[in-house]
């Protein structure tokens, strides 16, 4: 899966890792277990090694990649690095493998090591365990797979990645449901770099920034790295009497609930905010605006993630450019090939 020819054609004698503009935007890594830590119930961290890992892109903290998952019995097979897609297509249907969309959570290119967070649903899940979180629940050191993601080679923004706030933005939302968390410790943790970096001299304030995750359970609750000051809201669905919210149903009720900078004025046409069919269409729009006083960046359950897109749209007046949408899936449906 690896191209020895462009390895040779940008590295540099020292090792340095330069553009070609040859390079596609995204290509297969075949890389294999290095390390498994159980951060949770519902949480696996799986690190993942590679020899060619040194030149994986990562432009966004919320970067999202596809995970080539073998079925049983089946091998990862030797995909070129610029027509893999086609190659997968043409492939048996009954021997190919299942791709499954995910967000990185961490990537080390100088150690070639690449962590992805897994969520693990169990049985008593409100959706059915997919090929990842199979394969993520038995997998052991040396295991392959393969992962498709942005090429550091490709001379521009790789993209797959959509945190996009506002310049000058007041309130920052974001919030998602356990399959966004990985996503949102990303950002939360860029955040972070980026006050550090400023160093406390820079001349505008620094925004207001909530964070809402719902998992399934209080031992879901992780350490996350953040800005000084955000405020970070857990929302276990279980409780200790044995009972469960509905999904979504948290995360929506926090966001709804939240105090915001009211907009001096909105000229969205709201006709447009419902007219997805989540369950024929996929729920996704990347915030474009760059003078809304708030941002929400809201990941998740399709159906959730709508309703937050109304309120906050609708009830709220926020310009629906400055919301970064994304229905990661849906109750009862797979979104992704395989």
């Amino acid at each position: 899966m690896t191209s020895t020819a462009t390895d040779a054609a940008t590295r540099t004698p020292g090792g340095t890792i330069t553009a070609d503009p040859n390079a596609p935007r995204w290509r297969p890594f075949r890389v294999v277990v290095a390390d498994l830590k159980r951060l949770s119930p519902t949480f696996l961290r799986v690190t993942f090694t590679g020899d060619d890992l040194d030149q994986f892109g990562h432009d966004g903290p919320d970067q999202r990649i596809k995970l080539y998952i073998p079925r049983a019995g089946q091998g990862i097979p030797q995909f070129s690095t610029t027509d893999w897609y086609t190659e997968y297509r043409n492939s048996d249907p009954s021997t190919r493998g299942f791709i499954r969309t995910y967000t990185i959570r961490a990537v080390r290119p100088e150690r070639r090591e690449l962590d992805v967070d897994f969520v693990l649903h169990g049985p008593a899940g409100h959706h059915p365990s997919g090929p990842a979180a199979s394969w993520a629940a038995r997998a052991a050191v040396g295991d392959e797979l393969a992962v498709i993601g942005p090429n550091r080679l490709f001379p521009g923004d790789c993209l797959g990645h959509e945190w996009n706030p506002p310049v000058g933005a007041r309130d920052i939302i974001i919030a998602g449901d356990e399959t966004a968390v990985p996503a949102i410790g990303g950002i939360l943790e860029r955040l972070r770099h980026g006050q550090s970096a400023a160093g406390g001299t820079s001349p505008a304030p620094a925004p207001r920034i909530r964070a809402f995750l719902e998992v399934p359970e209080p031992q879901d609750v992780l350490e996350l790295a953040a800005p000084d000051g955000t405020e970070i809201s857990w929302l276990p669905r279980s409780r200790p009497d044995g009972s469960s919210s509905g999904h979504g149903q948290l995360l929506v009720d926090a966001v709804t609930s939240a105090s915001l900078t009211r907009p001096a004025s909105s000229t969205t046409d709201t006709s447009t905010v419902d007219t997805v069919d989540i369950d024929l269409e996929v729920l996704w729009e990347v915030a474009a605006s760059a003078s809304s006083p708030v941002y929400a960046w809201v990941a998740g359950e399709a159906g959730a993630v709508k309703a937050i897109r109304r309120h906050l749209v609708r009830e709220r007046g926020i310009d629906k450019g400055a919301v970064t949408f994304m229905g990661y899936w849906r109750l009862g449906r797979a979104i992704d090939e395989g």
